[in-house]
């Protein structure tokens, strides 16, 4: 099981490594050449001197440009030590491996993100014996796909939308729509995907979100979020998730909505009501058409 942001942002990519050609190419907008095939090599890059490095994920992709490695570095905050340590890694991949090494960071922080996207230099001034630049794919710039139809297109990059924007006032639309998607996709990547989004879902109301989600969907029964969620109690959780929907939107809840809302214990008219509450503007229209 994946028990991290840090864990579930790279391996997305070793669960479908095409998404992060896609990435390349549709997000940051580089011409990466259409790869033939690729493949995930071992991560461990240590020497025999006894000094452990290993990059998050690392692939090979064939194009008919060349043969390239893909290296995908998960990082959470500012970490000035990787300022050396990716230099080398580039470095030693390219002297094993004797292909073009790509540095790819991925990030949910919009500062961490600027800080990684500036050029790595060594040398003096006006001469640089070695620059690094980094790609970088955050917030910034991975799209936000809170639309069903869109998330049913492209599901790998839905899931990384997910990811990556879990957090603020489009979190349900976006949660909303991936879950969608994710009926549309074989059981047991679905099942992978959503472990994916739950590590990386920090703000807690956004996890328990995600969860009462996946809980209202019986299609995802076999995954181990569903053993836990239901030990909770499936009627309390769908009211919570009415009510919670309305507050993360910002919409004040009246005593006689919130009071309507804990006494139902009808599981469906609960699960139409989170519905609603997702796109209502006012408190009072989650029960217009009951």
């Amino acid at each position: 099981m994946v028990g991290s942001s840090h864990e579930a942002l790279h391996r997305i990519f070793q669960k479908d490594p095409t998404l992060l050609t896609k990435a390349l190419q549709k997000v940051l907008h580089v011409p990466f050449p259409e790869p033939r095939e690729i493949a995930a090599l071992n991560v461990d890059l240590t020497e025999i001197e006894p000094v452990e490095r290993r990059v998050d994920t690392l692939l090979r992709a064939e194009t008919d440009e060349g043969t390239y490695l893909l290296v995908v570095e998960s990082q959470g905050k500012v970490d000035e030590r990787k300022r050396g340590s990716w230099p080398y890694y580039l470095s030693y991949l390219y002297e094993k491996y004797r292909c073009e090494p790509v540095l790819i960071v991925i990030t949910q922080s919009s500062k961490t993100a600027e800080w990684a996207s500036r050029p790595i230099r060594f040398g003096f001034r006006d001469w640089h014996s070695l620059t690094v630049r980094p790609l970088v794919l955050g917030p910034d710039n991975v799209p936000m796909i809170a639309d069903e139809r869109q998330a049913e297109k492209d599901v790998p990059l839905a899931v990384l939308s997910a990811m990556t924007h879990g957090r603020g006032p489009q979190a349900p639309a976006i949660l909303e729509a991936l879950a969608a998607a994710l009926r549309t996709i074989d059981p047991d990547s679905a099942a992978v995907f959503v472990q994916f989004v739950d590590s990386c879902l920090a703000d807690p109301q956004a996890k328990q979100m995600w969860r009462d989600l996946m809980t209202a969907i019986q299609y995802f029964w076999r995954h181990p979020l569903a053993e836990q969620v239901r030990e909770e109690g499936r009627v309390q959780d769908r009211q919570e998730m009415t009510l919670r929907i309305l507050e993360w939107r910002e919409i004040p809840v009246p005593d006689a909505v919130r009071e309507r809302v804990q006494s139902c214990t009808d599981l469906d008219q609960l699960a139409t009501w989170a519905q609603r509450a997702m796109h209502i503007t006012e408190p009072t229209e989650l029960f217009t058409s009951d």
